[in-house]
């Protein structure tokens, strides 16, 4: 297999690494295909393997007594799955599973772990991640206690098109409820104000960002809020990673 080369590299946290940095990881990665609904890991079960996404999304979900899932927290190519490998442990509280299909880089946790006690760089810029993660689900807690839906909806649908090429999303009902923590008329009834004031098409299973600066006015204060802890905190601005 080809030495995968940094300037080829679409992962934030992998494209800003210094080089020598960079080269303590590079022989351990490995390309891997990510594919609708793929289970990255389990909650209380060892992650035996992180991935830095390439393309694509994957959602960090929590499921309750009544079986409902709800998402926690979403991961692009501005980051990594299995956080908890940098925190030095294995066990995961939560469930990462493919929702937007695409590509990653993956390596062995041991890999990783071995690279962060070698790397001071490495370490510092996973820790900083964490930090914009941690923003981001803890945003995500008061946005779904306080704000109509119709304005998280547009605020998810920012956060997955800061993460995806191109303006169409390939999101069905059953998924979008699960991410919003409703039921699936919810999503249809949220989609259509955002629908009827122009800044999304909506069909069963596919909605096309027609006007990015209205979603971005329909949406409530949490997404900018959390573009600005990416931007303190890591130096880049989270939209369209």
């Amino acid at each position: 297999m080809p030495r995968i080369e940094q300037s080829t590299v679409r992962n934030h946290l992998l494209s800003t690494l210094p080089p020598d940095d960079f080269a303590r990881l590079v022989d351990a990665l490995q390309p891997v295909t990510l594919v609708l609904k793929q289970v990255l890991h389990e909650p209380d079960e060892r992650i035996g393997t992180v991935y830095f996404l390439e393309a694509g999304t994957a959602s960090m979900t929590v499921t309750l007594g009544d079986g409902e899932g709800l998402e926690v927290g979403l991961v692009g190519r501005d980051g990594l799955v299995g956080l908890p490998v940098v925190l030095g442990t294995d066990i995961a509280d939560t469930e990462a599973m493919v929702q937007v299909p695409g590509a990653a880089l993956c390596l062995r946790a041991s890999a990783l772990k071995e690279a962060l006690a070698a790397s001071p760089a490495l370490q510092a810029l996973l820790l900083r991640y964490v930090q914009a993660a941690y923003a981001q689900v803890t945003q995500t807690a008061a946005c779904n206690g306080r704000h109509p839906l119709e304005k998280r909806m547009a605020r998810w649908l920012l956060m997955t098109h800061d993460r995806v090429d191109g303006e169409l999303l390939l999101l069905t009902q059953e998924f979008l409820a699960t991410m919003l923590g409703v039921r699936r008329a919810g999503v249809s009834a949220a989609a259509g104000v955002l629908q009827n004031a122009g800044v999304i098409d909506y069909a069963r299973g596919r909605i096309t960002v027609l006007d990015r600066a209205g979603l971005e006015a329909a949406a409530c204060e949490c997404y900018g809020a959390v573009r600005r802890q990416y931007e303190r905190t890591l130096g880049w601005p989270a939209e369209r990673v």
